[in-house]
């Protein structure tokens, strides 16, 4: 699977928190191109043993598989869940100007090819 492959990742967030200002960080640092916030939603789970409802916004967030991990650990930081929702979908296609617009707007699409390869040599 190629490392900058677009992926999209669905994330909840309490309806009343500041869902934008959490959107935002996502994107700013470039681990996402794109969050869309979608409108209130009503949840149903199950949650250590009970039924429970919340009201919360769905995030639909575009970004590449070598993202993930990053985002994973911003969305750790700020998310005010213990354990929010992060649900990583492969794309099985797309418009390619669209795509390669993700891969662009992400700081992977921003690395040379040089700084991709250091960057990786650096993380083994």
């Amino acid at each position: 699977m190629d490392e900058v492959e677009p992926v999209v990742i669905l994330i909840t967030y309490p309806a009343e928190g500041d869902v934008t200002a959490f959107a935002r960080a996502l994107v700013q640092h470039g681990e996402a191109a794109c969050v869309s916030v979608l409108g209130e939603v009503e949840s149903v789970y199950r949650w250590e043993g009970a039924i429970e409802q919340a009201r919360e916004r769905q995030l639909i967030v575009k970004t590449t598989l070598d993202m993930v991990d990053a985002l994973r650990r911003r969305v750790g930081d700020l998310h005010p869940y213990d354990t929010p929702e992060f649900l990583v979908l492969r794309v099985a296609g797309g418009e390619e100007r669209y795509l390669a617009w993700i891969r662009d707007a992400t700081v992977s699409g921003r690395l040379t090819e040089t700084e991709g390869r250091a960057q990786k040599a650096e993380a083994k």
